[in-house]
């Protein structure tokens, strides 16, 4: 009897159906994103090149070696911070962007909204 029990046992082991495998998927290539102006882009500026882009800052700060220039608009506030590169020279390596309230905002909308005010 134990024999039987175990042959059946055995028996339905053997049809029972393995986990299948999903298939694997060929990875879709990435899709190129459009351009957007955001702090990555800012990165890297000079004080000239900031000027040349937003206009005259509303706000310059000193402290130390450290610069930060501040750009108003109706829709947003934007602050880059720059500190000496390698070079020696002020380049921008940090931009906070907020709306008039404090409240925080997309950086690449403020950029926009600074770069075409209405």
């Amino acid at each position: 009897m134990r024999r039987l029990i175990l042959a059946s046992t055995l028996l339905l082991a053997a049809c029972a159906t393995r986990p299948q495998q999903a298939p694997p998927t060929a990875e879709q290539p990435a899709q190129p994103q459009p351009p957007r102006r955001e702090a990555t882009r800012l990165t890297g500026m000079t004080p000239r090149d900031l000027t040349a882009h937003f206009g005259r800052p509303a706000l310059q700060i000193q402290e130390g070696t450290s610069l930060k220039l501040q750009f108003r608009g109706n829709y947003c506030v934007l602050d880059a911070y720059l500190y000496p590169g390698q070079n020696g020279a002020m380049v921008v390596t940090h931009v906070d962007t907020r709306l008039p309230t404090g409240a925080d905002t997309d950086q690449a909308t403020c950029i926009s909204a600074l770069e075409y005010p209405s």
